[in-house]
């Protein structure tokens, strides 16, 4: 009995010392997770999470702030702080890294996928781990992808029932050269512009509709200054969980496992919270007034022939690697 005890007090001596060894590789820090939308989307609900996450893992030491609604600029400006280091965290579009890794302009081909799952697997499995190690030898490490949803068109003009009706209508784009390839093939009017500045611009007619996810649309109030929301369903929007690479390599080897392990946690977490609050927000448009209609597969399928040239155009401009890559994957998760 006696041998047995001084066993169990060894054992717990050792766990206990390799606890405090654990505790003394995890420092007090503070980090600056900055966002676009406001504090009523999902993307502010799987930054809280993963604050939540973080704090309970590390004991309290590290302590993330959340920072929404452009309050650290825009995307552009924001990813700039990160490369810097003087801005830690960021959640925003691929849609922007494609001006720092361009080959992130693929995930911006229009109607790629059919549904959530292929998305998630795109972007969790090889395709998405080679973007994001291109990414890091810019000064940005991805921890992960929130889920933002399939972007649809809203505007004050009329519905989009096929791709004609969107010639001459002026759209707020992300400043991406895709978007704005995509829209002109259907003799739109693209107009890129910073989240920040799109409300304002709706509202004074300066420009005729957006396009966004559901969510976002009505996050955003979009429903005061658009009467109609079409379901174009033309890109599904993931939107990575980026962290400063001179923050990442400040951190000590505990310190990065504990946030990576965060991160996928909170990454899961948002996913099923976006969909859920996705499912629900067309009804919530239509009860703030807006006129919502769907698209015929037999007019979706028009839309996706007319836009093949620009997948064309720009793969074309693309590392042939990470093309071959992509087309292998696209055709994996098709099967979805």
């Amino acid at each position: 009995m006696k041998l047995r005890l001084i066993q169990l007090a060894t054992l717990l001596g050792l766990v206990a010392a390799g606890s405090a060894a654990l505790a003394q590789d995890i420092h007090e820090r503070v980090i600056k997770f900055g966002h676009l939308n406001n504090p009523d989307h999902t993307t502010s609900t799987g930054v809280k999470k993963f604050a939540e996450l973080v704090a309970a893992k590390s004991g309290g030491k590290i302590k993330v702030q959340e920072y929404p609604s452009s309050q650290l600029g825009n995307e552009l400006q924001q990813q700039s702080a990160l490369v810097g280091g003087v801005q830690e965290m960021l959640v925003a579009s691929t849609t922007s890294l494609a001006g720092v890794v361009k080959e992130f302009g693929l995930l911006d081909f229009p109607f790629l996928f059919s549904n959530a799952r292929q998305a998630d697997a795109m972007v969790d499995g090889p395709l998405g781990k080679a973007l994001s190690a291109r990414l890091a030898d810019k000064g940005i490490i991805v921890l992960g992808f929130f889920d933002l949803g399939f972007r649809n068109v809203t505007n004050s003009k009329r519905p989009i029932t096929k791709g004609e009706d969107l010639d001459g209508l002026k759209l707020r784009v992300i400043p991406n050269p895709v978007f704005i390839e995509t829209f002109k093939t259907f003799k739109a009017n693209p107009v890129p512009m910073p989240f920040a500045e799109l409300y304002g611009a709706l509202e004074s007619k300066a420009v005729d509709g957006q396009e966004n996810p559901y969510a976002v649309i009505l996050s955003s109030k979009f429903y005061e200054v658009n009467k109609y929301v079409s379901e174009t369903n033309h890109v599904y929007a993931t939107n990575p969980m980026q962290i400063s690479k001179r923050f990442w390599d400040k951190l000590t080897p505990t310190e990065q496992k504990l946030l990576q392990e965060a991160a996928t946690e909170a990454q899961n977490y948002q996913r099923v919270a976006s969909r859920e609050v996705s499912s629900k927000a067309v009804a919530e448009l239509k009860a703030k007034g807006m006129i919502h209609n769907e698209i015929s597969a037999a007019e979706m399928a028009r839309m996706r022939a007319a836009v093949k040239p620009v997948h064309e155009k720009f793969a074309a401009a693309y590392d042939p690697a990470i093309v071959t890559l992509f087309n292998s994957e696209l055709e994996r998760v098709s099967k979805l």
